[in-house]
């Protein structure tokens, strides 16, 4: 790019955009996309070169469509991209979205599997989830083709938007994504299993790999599917398949404890920290029909002390708001506002709804000899009992082979809500996934590849900055000037000052570099002034 260290007086903002092309161009983004989808040669900029854009622009200053083409001016895309920023138009993005879109799947396919083998990233281990994407629009009349909008559980609690879905399989190692899928937004997550299990499989290649996952992972279908493919899977088990009754008959002595302790208690006493148990079982389990194969699993039992104390506070807290909520019905009853007794019915089973609490609280509602409603009430202690056997209870299904321990089993599932539900964050927080306004599904469905796809650079940035700064751990000067762990975040961040200047004799110069910045480059084998 010729571009040099220079004096202090910029024009452009550069930012991150050296590390995030010269990450880009490592994993040949933008030439596996113009090999799936390519343009007329007269054409002035490739699908690939526009999608890898959007990509810096997701990792730099996320924006809008119509807003990428004043970003790419303000920042230096011509330069480092080789792109003309006038190029950037809304509706040339939309055109690279409409051609990403039939071809994504042999896309992230091909750039997965890039990345495992230039970065070596490990798939021993991969952990998948679903998330959901919230719209604005109705959406009427949509391509088929691809994945539907539609109303279900989003996540945000809209349910008056409709929505898509998104399901990420990460490796353990960096929480790296290496398989992606967009969703109809009414699709059940349970369905989605077997299909993303053979997407990993063709991205892991000849590899074994552990699928770990939420309950969801687990039914019938899905456990036949997986032993059938040779697959080791891990995941919690739904009350479908070990009900209240079973955690609650759960011997407290007969469970061993474990030395594990979460990474946030690492700070924390020893007598501090939360403790855990686990001891093991096997279970049996069987399809609908009487000729469908039943499967012997391990049930690893665990109790948790910190999931324990965390059911008693919720479980007081919705008692005393419903205890709360009761009293001030009691002394308002025969009031305009519960002048009968089926308005004080009504009220009840609306405190049972929002304080989650019908499954103990019993109650009597009838009239006085004046025609007044009356109302006696308590809770069940038989069932609050029965729920309290249960607290700090949970189990773990799986087939790993016997020489892996129960702690071991157990210490495994942990890394799946740290890697999961740390991308899901990164996905709709710094990358900006919502709220989408595009106007058709087809280009709902590849911008949701865009993101992924600046979700693995961004993955990808964070992996090798802490690989290459070990055996340290912490990098000074990180956080508000203290030393701390490289999370991609502020690695981006500490870069995002970098700028761009044109020398009076037209060479590009960065403007003297902080200390930290060169560390950060340095640690990404990158040299803005040579991005490939």
């Amino acid at each position: 790019m010729g571009i040099r260290y220079g004096a202090a007086s910029c024009e452009q903002a550069l930012g991150a955009l050296p590390v995030v092309v010269g990450f880009c161009r490592r994993l040949d983004i933008a030439g596996i996309i113009d090999r799936a989808a390519p343009v007329r040669e007269i054409a002035y900029a490739t699908h690939g070169q526009v999608i890898e854009a959007l990509i810096a622009n997701r990792l730099t200053s996320p924006a809008p469509m119509i807003h990428v083409g004043p970003w790419a001016r303000e920042f230096a895309v011509a330069q480092v991209l080789g792109l003309d920023p006038d190029l950037l138009n809304d509706d040339r993005i939309a055109r690279a979205l409409d051609a990403l879109a039939p071809v994504a799947e042999q896309v992230t396919g091909s750039i997965a599997a890039a990345a495992i083998a230039s970065f070596g990233v490990d798939v021993s281990q991969i952990h998948w989830d679903m998330t959901s994407i919230s719209l604005h629009g109705a959406y009427a009349g949509c391509d088929n083709e691809f994945p539907q909008p539609r109303f279900g559980h989003p996540k945000d609690r809209r349910p008056d938007l409709k929505q898509v879905q998104a399901g990420i399989a990460s490796a353990a190692d960096g929480a790296v994504p290496v398989f992606w899928q967009p969703y109809s937004g009414g699709a059940a997550e349970i369905s989605q299993v077997v299909g993303a299990m053979e997407g990993i499989r063709r991205v892991a290649g000849p590899r074994r790999f552990l699928l770990i996952g939420d309950t969801k992972l687990l039914s019938y279908d899905n456990i036949a599917a997986m032993i059938a493919a040779k697959v080791t899977f891990l995941a919690p088990a739904s009350k479908n398949f070990v009900p209240a009754e079973a955690l609650a008959g759960c011997d407290y002595a007969k469970a061993k404890p474990v030395t594990y302790f979460a990474e946030r208690d690492a700070h924390l006493p020893k007598n501090k920290r939360g403790r855990y148990r686990v001891f093991e079982d096997t279970i049996t389990v069987t399809g609908k029909r009487d000729t469908d194969p039943q499967y012997a699993l391990r049930r690893i039992f665990v109790h948790s002390s910190a999931r324990a104390d965390a059911a008693v506070n919720a479980r007081t807290k919705k008692l005393d708001r419903a205890r709360d909520d009761l009293g001030r019905l009691s002394r308002g009853l025969g009031s305009r506002h519960y002048p009968t007794a089926e308005a004080v019915t009504a009220r009840i089973t609306t405190i049972a709804r929002e304080r989650h609490v019908g499954d103990y609280l019993r109650t009597t509602v009838g009239t006085d000899h004046n025609g007044r409603p009356t109302l006696d009430w308590h809770f069940d202690q038989a069932a609050l009992d029965a729920e309290a056997a249960t607290d700090g209870w949970y189990a773990l299904l799986t087939n790993l082979p016997k020489t892996v321990t129960p702690a071991q089993v157990m210490a495994r599932y942990k890394k799946q809500p740290a890697t999961s539900e740390r991308r899901y964050h990164d996905f709709k927080g710094p990358l900006a996934v919502a709220p989408v306004f595009l106007h058709t599904n087809r280009r709902i469905s590849a911008l949701i590849g865009v993101v992924c796809l600046a979700l693995l650079i961004y993955c990808l940035i964070e992996r090798e900055a802490r690989r290459n700064l070990a055996p340290a751990i912490k990098l000074d000067g990180l956080y508000a000037g203290r030393a701390a762990k490289p999370p991609a975040a502020l690695i981006l961040t500490a870069l995002a000052s970098l700028r761009l200047r044109t020398a009076a004799d037209g060479t590009p110069e960065i403007p003297q570099p902080t200390t930290l910045q060169r560390r950060l480059l340095d640690l990404l084998k990158i040299d803005p002034r040579r991005v490939p």
